[in-house]
This record gives structure tokens, sequence and C-alpha cells, in this order.
């Protein structure tokens, strides 16, 4: 965000593992017609979504904000995914839902009015019979890559612009060290057995 009164800009990448951000970033700063030191504030979509792509987002602004002094907010992925089904018209319950991997899913559910936006059950990691049995009951699904589960859903990606909006306004912005992806599975480990010694 810039105090300038800059409008809005967007670069989309659809090239999966091989996105290069720097060269998103001096795009969609060069179409904005901004350079790197009026960036005031990054907002970081912090999940659920690719693990690979969101610690790369945050590394992203921890880097910035260790060589700038930049505010720094985390926003929810299903929060940004919610604001979008809002603004595309969607009204009364809406679940927002993505894969969480080994046959799981990560829902969220929100009342939309043409006027508000309300999360009437926070997120939570549920089974695909929990989903359906939702949609079942009268919920619109939405949410990326569920099409294959969910055939009536309605695909929705995050996107920047919609990320950038919510941050409008915000003043909850964490530190760099403290800016974490939303995981919500117990981190499990398996110790390694020390090596054997060989006589």
């Amino acid at each position: 965000m810039d105090g300038s009164g800059a409008r809005a800009c967007e670069v989309v990448e659809a090239g999966g593992r091989a996105t290069h951000a720097l060269a998103m970033t001096d795009a969609v700063l060069a179409e904005a017609k901004l350079e790197r030191e009026q960036v005031e504030c990054l907002a970081i979509g912090i999940g659920p979504g690719s693990y690979t792509g969101i610690r790369s987002a945050i590394s992203l602004a921890q880097g910035w904000s260790l060589a700038r002094e930049v505010y720094l907010l985390g926003i929810s992925s299903v929060e940004c995914l919610a604001a979008q089904a809002q603004r595309g018209g969607l009204t009364g319950r809406v679940d927002v839902v993505v894969d969480a991997q080994r046959g799981e899913f990560y829902l969220a559910a929100y009342e939309l009015t043409a006027e508000s936006r309300r999360e009437i059950a926070p997120l939570r990691i549920v089974s695909r019979e929990d989903v359906a049995a939702s949609e079942q009951a009268g919920a619109k699904l939405i949410g990326p890559d569920i099409g294959q589960w969910f055939p009536e859903a309605r695909l929705l990606f995050p996107r920047a612009a919609t990320l950038g909006e919510l941050a409008t306004g915000r003043t909850d912005f964490v530190a760099g060290e403290n800016l974490a992806p939303i995981y919500l599975r117990e981190t499990s480990f398996v110790k390694a057995p020390p090596p054997r010694v060989q006589f």
C-alpha cells in the first residue's frame, strides 16, 4: 500500500512452482508507477494453501522488512475468498473449502449479504463427508481446485487485489519474525536415531 492514492494493480501468474516473485513485484510496481522505496506496507496471504507458495511469500516479506522499514500484515486466504464471493454477488451461507491433503479439507463458513460478511464457523479441518453434508444442507461451496470432489462448487482463487483491499485501513501489523502461515495440524516428527558407530 502507498499513501499516494495510486490505483490498484495486479499481475496474475499461473506458472506454478516456476513463479518469479521479484519479477512479478517489479511488474506490478511498474504498472502502478511506484518505486520499491514508496512501499509502506506488505499484505501477505498466510494460507491455508500451497505450503511452498505461502512460505516463499512470507520469506520475501521478511527479507523486504529487514532491508526497509515496512509494515507487515498477514491475511487469511479464506477471508480473501469470502470477500471475493461477496463481491461476486454470492449471498447466504457460503463455505470456503481448501484442499488440506490426506483426504481432508480446510473449511470456514460465512454469512454473506450485499452489505456484510460475517464468519459463522471458524476455520477447521474436516472430512470430505463433512463438506458434502454442509453442501446438502444448503451451503454454497467456493474454493480453489475443489471441483474434482465437489462439481457444483464455484472455483475461486485468492487474488492479490482483494488481499490489498482487505489490508486497507487495518492496523494489526506483525513483526517479520512473527509472520507465520496458518497451519491447523499439530506438528509431529520422529527423531532420527543416533548414527551407528562402526568398529
